[in-house]
């Protein structure tokens, strides 16, 4: 079943990174498992790291209950907002890799924008 599931999210996200790819502007791209919640942000082509964060970094995971919540979540996009604006990136397109606008997802690209980034 889960496998079915996987294989509808990535036919999803090939068409978003598609599109993205005709805006020619930098992918803040989003991968979320079980356990942890991943954040970077790709140049234009796809083929350099601009910036990354992830819940397994000490600064995301000190004082939280919990990894794998929306207050997580926040966490993870305020501090990629952060790397983002450092490398010089203020506007992305938002790669949500074919996963619902809801809930962890919801919550890093709400917490991305107070931070800065625009798209």
């Amino acid at each position: 079943m889960s496998s079915i599931k996987n294989t509808a999210r990535l036919r999803r996200a090939k068409s978003t990174r598609a599109h993205i790819r005709e805006l020619g502007v930098p992918r803040l791209t989003v991968l979320r498992t079980g356990q942890h919640l991943y954040a970077q942000v790709f140049t234009a082509d796809g083929s350099k790291v601009l910036a990354a964060a992830n819940t397994l970094q000490a600064a995301v995971g000190d004082g939280l209950k919990s990894k794998k919540n929306s207050e997580a979540a926040a966490k993870v996009g305020r501090l990629i907002a952060e790397k983002a604006k450092a490398a010089g990136v203020e506007k992305v397109a938002f790669d949500r890799s074919g996963y619902r606008y809801h809930g962890r997802i919801k919550a890093l690209a709400e917490a991305a924008r107070e931070g800065g980034l625009q798209f």
